[in-house]
């Protein structure tokens, strides 16, 4: 009797060992994609740039700069809502970086593959 080829694949060409191989590669991919993500930086400016605010792709924060100006000790709510806008956008632009990634990766397929999505501690 021939021989065929066990497991899943069945030895046809383009089988499992050639999807674990394509799932290595994205895997690798992904890792390298997340290391320059983490490193690069993202800031927002609000208030005519009363308020500067400099994030890293790990969401950490590198500077917060506040104009003189916008510190009135009559007025501390708009300069609270200020640094948290600052906030938002900062982080907006890091989800948005994080997506593109994931599309560029997945030809546009999405990030879930199951796992939960952009949420689930991929990135």
């Amino acid at each position: 009797m021939a021989k065929r080829g066990g497991g899943f694949g069945g030895g046809m060409p383009g089988g499992m060992g050639n999807l674990m191989k394509q799932a290595q590669k994205m895997q690798r991919q992904m890792e390298e994609q997340q290391k320059a993500l983490e490193e690069k930086e993202f800031s927002a400016q609000v208030g005519g740039g009363a308020v500067k605010l400099v994030m890293n792709g790990k969401r950490e924060i590198i500077s917060l700069k506040l104009d003189q100006d916008a510190v009135d000790p009559e007025d501390v709510e708009t300069l609270e809502d200020m640094i948290v806008a600052a906030f938002r956008e900062t982080m907006k632009q890091i989800e948005d970086e994080q997506a593109a990634s994931v599309s560029s990766l997945t030809g546009g397929l999405g990030g879930g593959f199951g796992m939960g999505g952009l949420g689930s501690g991929l990135f």
